[in-house]
């Protein structure tokens, strides 16, 4: 089972960064190169501990659904949510978020399970893990864009 782990240093304080993680609208604007879109379950706002949302989004050119769970939610420290429905096997996603001087590290991390048995661990080490994590640090990074412009100051 491959575990892909990235932090990111958000010069933003912790409850920024984790509302911002778990904002549905906040997710489709850092996945719009997947034109990723909430179609079920939560499909805007903030997520909460117990709450599905369904997204589609394009991945190797094909149109596909995936639904995710938050099973667990620590505010503003940490939340998890674990596909319920998909094209993987199984995956769990464990966003946690630790204060750092006048910012936050922002921590994911991301264990899945392909589905096909020997074809899928084949098809990770080929390209699917290299994808996923490319995908996992260039929404942390749009992320921290965002983070870093909110104005905190009303």
């Amino acid at each position: 089972m491959p575990v892909i782990e990235h932090q990111q240093y958000i010069h933003a304080p912790i409850q920024v960064c984790f509302d911002l993680a778990r904002n549905v609208d906040i997710h489709t604007q850092t996945t719009s190169k997947t034109k990723e879109s909430a179609v079920g379950g939560v499909t805007e706002g903030l997520l909460e501990e117990g709450d599905t949302v369904t997204w589609e989004a394009v991945h190797f050119g094909v149109k596909q659904r995936l639904t995710a769970k938050v099973t667990f939610m620590e505010r503003p420290k940490k939340f998890v949510d674990i596909m319920v429905k998909g094209a993987f096997h199984s995956f769990v996603h464990t966003h946690q978020f630790l204060e750092k001087g006048e910012g936050t590290i922002m921590i994911d991390k991301f264990q899945y399970k392909s589905p096909f048995g020997p074809i899928g661990v084949l098809a990770d080490k080929l390209f699917l893990e290299r994808y996923m994590r490319n995908f996992i640090v260039s929404r942390a990074e749009a992320l921290r864009d965002i983070a870093e412009n909110v104005d905190v100051g009303n």
